[in-house]
């Protein structure tokens, strides 16, 4: 196969020769389309439709078409072609094909010898001319221009067919969204999810913001960084977990509501829920609770699957699921789920000795040095998330697995926190913020503390964040949604490089 290739890029760079030979830019930039492919065919289905062939007015409109050759059909003096550009059209495949009929006489003889011996599957035409019908009723345009604006020196794989090898897909990005229209489609519903959350925030007041991707302390999730080196200011830097930290001091200074969509890096595993750097959105809203981001969350999910099913219809596909997200959502505390979903008893969860014999029965390991509230997260990942399958906010955290969320009134243990799970992963984190500068320093403390003991994920001491907390942030509440994830449940991909343009890949082997 490799050969193969080599050789039919040998044949287009002689292709490539002759053109310049000829006089002729085989990377052209002076046509402009008129219209994409979607136009035509949806201008075809007004009124009576194009005419037949033979049937075209002299003064007929003409229409300007740029994009891919996907086939040909060569027939001596005449050819066809058929065209993909960017545009969406109604085939399940998520893009638009035109065909495009190019005869001799119409185009004169020397455009019709380049196009019938210099152009190839893969190039870049463009074309002009007014539109008919076939016999078979298809809309094509009868090509009155037609020339040659980029020519490509690599084939398509598989004979044009489609590329189905995995890791190659995810190298090559560029080639996959050519030969597989599917996946266009995927990202382009990728941008629509990130279009509904900004209009559903700007339309509650919210205002879009750019905060730091490099930081000095890395903070407002425990993770593991990424670490780099200011050379000019001679200072270590880390590319940030989170944006929290920095947001919450736009609260201090009187942005009441903020919002941004960042990229985040976490210096973990790859896995099909995992990539290093992902997309999340954050927005943190002042005089508001944990409560009222559990209203808002359910609103923009309904929405976001509404938009993409074009319908008031809420449910979307995901495996052999139907994901559901009409509120309102399943809710659980921590303990609750371990009972309802986990098969625990109310008296397991009650108190530390309970659940490690709880835990030693059932042969679930652990490290005998956790704490409670960290023990009941442990049996939460172990035997309820993968379970959480309709979306459930899971809440009330446990104070040692939050350390910045704001204490349960009636119970300070725990926190006014939740998770939202569907499909068995974790989709969104919030809480009510913890305002108080004493707490939130004495619990950096104690991450500070466990870093010391070996653990490398747990956070650093940001005394500039305490100095903020201490000119008074307004009570607030606030959310981090993974972007990636949502596409995914939305989309029905189980891999999150399928909606991530350039997943991060070990390097190619040569």
């Amino acid at each position: 196969m490799a050969d193969d290739s080599n050789r039919i890029r040998d044949e287009r760079l002689a292709k490539l020769a002759t053109l310049r030979e000829q006089g002729l830019n085989p990377f052209a930039n002076d046509f402009t389309p008129s219209v994409t492919c979607a136009d035509v065919v949806a201008a075809a289905a007004e009124g009576d439709g194009p005419p037949d062939m033979n049937a075209i007015a002299e003064d007929a409109t003409t229409f300007k078409v740029a994009g891919r050759v996907m086939a040909r059909n060569n027939m001596g003096k005449a050819m066809f072609l058929r065209v993909r550009d960017r545009s969406v059209g109604v085939e399940e495949d998520g893009v638009q094909n035109l065909q495009v009929y190019i005869r001799r006489d119409n185009v004169g003889e020397e455009a019709y010898a380049v196009l019938k011996k210099l152009v190839d599957i893969g190039d870049l035409i463009g074309v002009e001319g007014p539109m008919f019908k076939t016999r078979t009723g298809e809309t094509t345009i009868m090509a009155g221009e037609a020339r040659l604006l980029t020519k490509s020196i690599r084939p398509l794989p598989e004979k044009f067919h489609g590329l189905s090898d995995v890791e190659t897909r995810y190298r090559q990005r560029y080639v996959d969204l050519i030969v597989n229209p599917g996946v266009r489609s995927v990202f382009r519903q990728r941008a629509e999810v990130i279009a509904h959350i900004r209009e559903t925030l700007n339309s509650r007041d919210f205002v879009e913001v750019e905060t730091p991707m490099m930081h000095p302390i890395p903070g407002g999730a425990t993770a593991r960084p990424f670490e780099t080196f200011h050379n000019a200011l001679q200072m270590p830097l880390f590319l940030r977990i989170a944006p929290e930290l920095y947001l919450k001091r736009l609260l201090v200074g009187g942005f009441e509501r903020v919002f941004e969509i960042n990229r985040s890096f976490r210096n973990e595993g790859v896995s099909p829920k995992h990539n290093p750097e992902f997309t999340m959105l954050e927005f943190y809203q002042a005089y508001a609770t944990y409560e009222d981001l559990i209203t808002l969350t359910e609103e923009m999910l309904a929405g976001i699957a509404k938009r993409l099913n074009g319908s008031e219809d809420t449910t979307r596909p995901f495996g052999d699921h139907v994901i559901d997200y009409k509120a309102p959502f399943a809710r659980m505390t921590v303990q609750e789920s371990l009972v309802q979903v986990g098969g625990l008893s109310d008296a397991d969860v009650a108190d530390l000795e309970s659940l490690r014999a709880a835990f030693d029965a059932r042969d679930l390991g652990y490290d005998e040095a956790l704490p409670f509230g960290l023990l009941l997260m442990h049996g939460f990942d172990v035997l309820v998330e993968h379970q959480l399958i309709q979306p459930t906010f899971i809440t009330q955290f446990p104070v040692e697995a939050s350390p910045l969320a704001r204490r349960n009134e009636a119970a300070p243990d725990f926190t006014d926190r939740f998770e939202l799970f569907a499909a068995g992963a974790e989709i969104a984190n919030a809480f009510s913020e913890l305002n108080d500068p004493i707490d939130q320093k004495e619990r950096f403390q104690a991450q500070v503390d466990a870093r010391d003991a070996g653990d490398d994920e747990a956070m650093f001491m940001d005394h500039d964040y305490i100095r903020a907390l201490e000119y008074g942030m307004p009570p607030a509440a606030g959310e981090g949604i993974g972007i990636d994830r949502v596409t995914m449940l939305m989309t029905n991909q189980q891999s999150i490089r399928e909606v991530i343009f350039f997943p991060h890949m070990r390097p190619e082997q040569a």
